[in-house]
């Protein structure tokens, strides 16, 4: 969520970076400024009547001690009829700061100045690749025929037991999942992160502290008799951990793996085949909390840490910085992270990791003291990594007529250099 000072003292830039973003309801900004002016001349009332209330009972004081009871008595009425006014506005007041905060969950955060300009993924600016394009054989074969050969994972056992897009993943498939779970945290961990394992429901309070809410109600799956959420990623209930907290320390750093249930509403066509687009997937993700002044130096981190895990499985890459058209709705800035895919000679995105500086914070009045001075931290996050499309790209830019080679730095994992 915006601060509301922001808005105070830039409107007009706020509204350009707004129409950065694309977000059509510019006029907001009015709004919610126009309800502040309303705010402010309540408090000033509110204050003013307070201020008459306690003169006016020093002076019944006054009256009581000179014997002046009936005086006294009429200023008691005064009185009354003062806190019954103050009354009145201390309502007003609460519905105009209730209109103003609905009003401001409903703008997107404020893109980054190095945010590309445009609309479309076509926009994104490629920032620098890596890797080696793989040359694959002749009878080279996409993700998913090679998992029905090999028997590593089964789309239509999912169907019969829950629906499309929920994998069965059985054997070396299963195996090799677990090993790349086993990886990617000991990877966090090994670069300072905590690990925990959150819940995989969430409450409505913390859909809300990290922007899930109101925004993508239709993208999650909600369980609702008790009002419970399933998680999209672990980003959620990871970040929720400091809500509500005043932080002694920063940065906070924190890695988790959980499955990750996305409705994905829309999706259709080539690009849900096989492992490309599935509803529940497995997910390793690292979160920091940290002081605003070191939050880009801590994003170029987290885009490393990354860059490096994909390094060491030996897969082509690139990233992006996503352009204010293609960005989330709650990120300042994000790096896209694709891998190769050979078979399907297509890229296949892999990561997010974003900056939202202030804006899940200030949902969740996560703070910290600045000098004795309190401030509101800032918030990142990043896959490090998803697996589905990971898992897709090592089966296929891996394939060799022997079988799937297994890179080198998983094969203390799975037991095996080899899937035949």
């Amino acid at each position: 969520m915006l601060e509301i000072n922001t808005l105070r003292t830039a409107p007009e830039i706020v509204k350009e970076k707004l129409g950065r973003k694309y977000f059509k309801d510019v006029q907001l900004v009015d709004e919610v400024l126009a309800l502040d002016e309303k705010r402010k001349s309540t408090q000033r009332e509110l204050d003013d009547l307070l201020a008459q209330q306690n003169q006016i009972a020093k002076a019944i004081g006054e009256l009581m001690k000179g014997g002046k009871k009936e005086e006294a008595e009429k200023e008691k009425a005064r009185v009354a009829e003062l806190k019954e006014r103050s009354k009145i506005l201390e309502g007003e007041f609460a519905e105009i700061e209730k209109n103003q905060q609905a009003l401001l969950v409903l703008m997107p955060n404020l893109p980054h100045d190095s945010v590309p300009a445009g609309k479309t993924p076509e926009d994104n600016e490629v920032v620098r690749m890596g890797g080696t394009e793989p040359n694959l054989h002749a009878e080279a074969l996409p993700h998913w025929e090679i998992a029905k050969k090999l028997d590593l994972f089964d789309l239509e056992l999912g169907v019969k037991i829950t629906g499309a897009g929920f994998p069965v993943y059985k054997g070396k498939g299963a195996k090799l999942q677990r090993s790349l779970i086993s990886y990617f945290l000991d990877k966090a961990i090994d670069a300072g992160y905590m690990e925990v394992i959150p819940p995989h429901m969430v409450n409505e309070a913390s859909a809300f502290g990290t922007g899930q809410l109101p925004d993508k109600e239709g993208q999650m799956y909600h369980a609702t008799v008790d009002g419970f959420y399933l998680i999209p990623t672990a980003e959620v209930p990871v970040t929720n951990i400091v809500r509500d907290e005043i932080l002694e320390t920063l940065p906070v750093k924190f890695c988790a793996y959980s499955p990750c249930f996305r409705r994905e509403a829309g999706s259709y066509g080539k690009d849900v085949r096989g492992l490309n687009r599935v509803h529940q997937f497995d997910k390793v993700e690292i979160v920091q909390v940290v002081h605003p002044d070191k939050s880009y130096e801590v994003l170029e981190e987290m885009v490393s840490h990354v860059e490096g895990i994909l390094n060491e499985l030996g897969l082509h890459y690139r990233i992006l910085r996503l352009c204010g058209g293609d960005m989330s709705f709650g990120s300042a800035l994000t790096y896209d992270f694709e891998v190769w895919s050979a078979a399907q000679k297509r890229w296949l995105e892999v990561s997010s990791v974003s900056n939202f500086e202030t804006f899940q914070s200030n949902r969740m009045k996560t703070r910290f003291r600045d000098e004795k001075k309190m401030r509101l931290t800032h918030t990142l996050n990043g896959s490090a990594l998803a697996l589905p499309r990971i898992v897709a790209a090592l089966l296929e830019n891996n394939q060799t007529l022997s079988g799937i080679e297994i890179p080198t730095a998983l094969q203390r994992y799975t037991g095996f250099a080899l899937l035949a």
